[in-house]
């Protein structure tokens, strides 16, 4: 059977701590769906074995925000401030990406994904000038075999005489309904569909009302950034929420600068969040989020964001977002009572839980993936317990979230199928499309520095 196969001893990572002396579990995958976790499992039906004596068995890492389009122009934004950032990337060089750059790019991050133990990401894709660059997109999500959430934007380019600036252009609808009716209609399949949309942050009021009427009508999550205090639609929360257009299909994206009555009124209205604590600090969005969503018992995910900044590495991302937070709270508390916290305030199950099930949860997926139990798909990603830095650890999910990174990635499956085996990446023609990757990130920067009017800010 396609899709199927049985993992022999797998010391299973969950959220929950997890001692080394744990009972060894089998796995049994078939058609893709995990239909059995057991001490001994048979084979009468001769599926494929895998032998995971050595490896430490989590879910895959669900990536919830990352702007996969970016990744031909790594290493352009590593000391970018946000002034940097919108002026450069959206009003210059993403003016340059034909359909071919938007598909080189998505196929390739989502293999790095792969490559780094995530078996789903949130591709939040505002480079879509036509329909042909958001084709080219799922398709180079769908070609690299992950578990995508396609996330349909606007584009944030300078305006340009005789047509309105970006924050008065709404979702098109049209657009919108052609893939949420056409391939992107299964709630099903590997790659599923959300809307990517401006927000109160960034669009008039008109423009909010109508994506967020759009998101409710298509039955779609809309996930949108909150990076400033500044807002375009200053009541544009409030508005929604009055209108009955908030709930948990709303997706507030940093929300750092939040004020307290507009996180309230999310909050209540039952809205999830994604953090992204690095590219947060790098560009001065203020204190992460995620300190008062603890305070209010408020769930959220996390994600890398700006590939073109750092790498996408959910290891470091889980490991930076929980000592950013113990920091914080350990420092508040202290203030408080002038005595150093105990216990500590956040674990690292919390930190494993942000970059696996919540990510899962807040995008719809969580009865398919973002943990390892019967009945869902097979997202799984194997870390080699025998390596150097992660040998002799008297905790595995201590080993996950304070000792792993990418390199100790063994194998990686989705949904039955194995994408890494052995370290290696099972992709033919990888050399050929990473050579397309640097041209095609060469010519868009040699372009945006040619003829660019923000080309001085890249």
């Amino acid at each position: 059977m396609a899709g199927s196969l049985i993992i022999r001893k797998a010391l299973i990572i969950s959220g929950k701590s997890v001692q080394a002396d744990q009972q060894r579990q089998d796995i049994l995958v078939e058609d893709g769906i995990i239909t059995a976790i057991e001490p001994s499992i048979p084979n009468p039906n001769q599926l494929k074995e895998l032998d995971a004596t050595d490896m430490l068995v989590m879910p895959g890492f669900v990536n919830a925000h990352i702007h996969t389009w970016q990744t031909g122009l790594r290493g352009l934004a590593g000391d970018w401030t946000a002034t940097n950032y919108f002026r450069a990337m959206h009003a210059g060089l993403a003016t340059f990406f034909e359909p071919e750059d938007i598909y080189i790019a998505n196929l390739v991050g989502a293999l790095n994904q792969i490559n780094n133990g995530v078996t789903t990401l949130v591709d939040w894709h505002h480079c879509n000038r036509t329909p042909d660059h958001s084709d080219a997109a799922i398709d180079g999500l769908m070609d690299s075999g992950i578990r995508a959430v396609f996330m349909h934007g606007t584009p944030k380019p300078d305006a340009v005489p005789g047509q309105p600036h970006f924050s008065e252009v709404s979702m098109p609808a049209d657009e919108v309904a052609r893939l949420r009716h056409g391939r992107l209609s299964s709630s099903d399949n590997k790659i599923t569909m959300g809307l990517a949309i401006l927000g109160p942050q960034m669009a008039i009021n008109d423009v909010c009302m109508k994506d967020f009427t759009l998101a409710k009508e298509m039955d779609l999550v809309a996930s949108m950034h909150h990076s400033s205090s500044q807002m375009v639609s200053a009541d544009g929360y409030e508005m929604v929420s009055n209108a009955g257009l908030l709930g948990n299909h709303i997706n507030i994206v940093h929300g750092n600068e939040l004020l307290d009555k507009d996180l309230d009124i999310l909050v209540e209205g039952g809205v999830t969040f994604t953090v992204t604590a690095e590219v947060e600090m790098q560009m001065s969005f203020g204190n992460p989020l995620s300190a008062r969503l603890l305070q209010k018992n408020h769930s959220f995910s996390i994600g890398s964001d700006v590939e073109s900044a750092y790498s996408p590495d959910m290891f470091a991302i889980a490991r930076t977002t929980m000592q950013v937070e113990r920091h914080f709270m350990s420092r508040e508390e202290q203030a408080k009572t002038g005595e150093r916290p105990h216990p500590i305030p956040i674990t690292t199950a919390d930190a494993f839980n942000w970059a696996t099930l919540n990510g899962a949860k807040d995008f719809r997926l969580d009865k398919i993936t973002g943990s390892l139990e019967v009945g869902k798909r097979a997202d799984i990603t194997f870390l080699r317990n025998t390596d150097l830095n992660l040998k002799n650890s008297f905790n595995p999910l201590h080993s996950v979230v304070c000792y792993a990174h990418p390199g100790n990635v063994d194998t990686v499956i989705i949904e039955g199928d194995i994408m890494k085996q052995d370290g290696q990446l099972k992709f033919a023609d990888l050399v050929n499309k990473l050579s397309l990757l640097e041209t095609s990130g060469r010519k868009i920067y040699a372009e945006f520095k040619a003829r660019a009017a923000t080309a001085e800010f890249g």
